[in-house]
Order: structure tokens, then C-alpha cells, then sequence
């Protein structure tokens, strides 16, 4: 992504890329070592993004935009807040309710009998030269187990949630061409609106 970023020049189009990680631990730029709280098997890796301590691993849809902002007339919030948005529409697709929270990047579900919400989907960005890298990370039907062995993104006690509990028999492949569709539709969008 940042070998993409740093070659693109203006007439570069951008891309969307969809993958599903194996088993990885990584840490945003200025993330704190102290939110690793067990290491185990899997590994960490150190990132450039934005955030602190995430978890990826199989059956969770990463999404990395790579987009030139300033071409888009897109800031950085914006872009924050059209991933969370997105996120948001993708799941009530599925009839999961979900908010973005004005303090803590990401999409949270509504925890059950007076729980506490838990977090679905996180995201960390990287801007370089007016374009975008990283990006956001759905838990669809995924093994939740290793984020307790850290602080997801610097919140101690933060449970996540997943597509899964709500939906039976979610498959990741419908996910992320639905995300695909709705997070192309927004930017298109909100490319458009910048521009009136």
C-alpha cells in the first residue's frame, strides 16, 4: 500500500482492496506496547497507520481504500466518518443496528440486557502526499478469542462483536461485495457534493 501510494501521480485511479488476513497482531504508529497484554502465537506487526492494537485474522473483511483525497476534495474526517457511514449501511443491509461514536473511530453494536456496546468494525488511516492507505475492518464470522489478548485500539475490557452473531450463516464473500457497493456509491457521492 504505501509502495502504491508513493509511486501514484495524479492520473493514478484509485483502488479498493479487499482481503482476509491469517492470524496478525498490528500496531498503529503511535500505538503504546502496553496494550498487548499477551502475546501467544501470533504475531505483531508494527504499522503506519493511524490507532493503537487491532487483531485481524480469518474470517474478518479488510478493506484498504486507496484514494487520492485531494483529487476527491475529501479530508481526512471525512474520509473517517464515509467508512464508518458505510459500514453503518452495510450492516443494517443484514438488520444489524450500528452508530459510529464521535470519540473513538469505528462502528459499535448495541450490547445485549444493559451490556455495554461492542465494536464491530475498526479502522486506521494513513495520508501520504494527499492520498489514503489502510483503512477499516469488518468482523463478520471470525474466532473473537485473540482480541483478548490486548486492548482493542487502546480501550482495556472493549468487547467486539461480529456479522455472525446476527446473521446465521453470513458468508464473507457477500460482505464484502456489498461493502464494496456501498463504499463506492458514498465516495462517488461524496466526490460529487465536494465539487457542487
Amino acid at each position: 500500500m504505501r509502495a502504491f501510494t508513493d509511486q501514484r501521480d495524479r492520473d493514478t485511479p484509485d483502488e479498493l482492496w479487499c482481503v482476509e488476513h491469517t492470524p496478525v497482531f498490528t500496531q498503529g504508529q503511535a500505538g503504546k506496547p502496553e496494550h498487548l497484554l499477551m502475546k501467544g502465537d501470533i504475531p505483531l506487526v508494527a504499522s503506519d497507520r493511524g490507532g493503537q492494537i487491532t487483531y485481524h485474522g480469518p474470517g474478518q473483511l479488510v478493506v484498504y481504500p486507496l484514494l487520492d483525497l485531494r483529487r476527491r476534495n475529501l479530508g481526512v474526517r471525512q474520509m473517517v466518518s464515509l467508512l464508518e457511514q458505510s459500514c453503518i449501511d452495510l450492516l443494517a443491509h443484514w438488520q444489524i443496528k450500528a452508530q459510529a461514536k464521535a470519540d473513538a473511530p469505528g462502528v459499535y453494536v448495541a450490547g445485549a440486557h444493559l451490556q455495554p456496546e461492542r465494536k464491530i468494525a475498526s479502522l486506521g488511516l494513513r495520508v501520504r502526499k494527499g492520498c489514503c492507505y489502510h483503512g477499516i475492518s469488518i468482523n463478520v464470522a471470525m474466532d473473537l478469542t485473540p482480541f483478548r489478548q490486548i486492548n482493542p485500539c487502546g480501550y482495556a475490557g472493549l468487547e467486539m462483536a461480529q456479522m455472525a452473531e446476527f446473521v446465521a450463516d453470513i458468508d464473507l464473500g457477500d460482505v464484502a461485495q456489498r461493502f464494496i457497493s456501498v463504499l463506492t456509491q458514498a465516495l462517488n457521492e461524496a466526490s460529487a457534493a465536494a465539487f457542487k
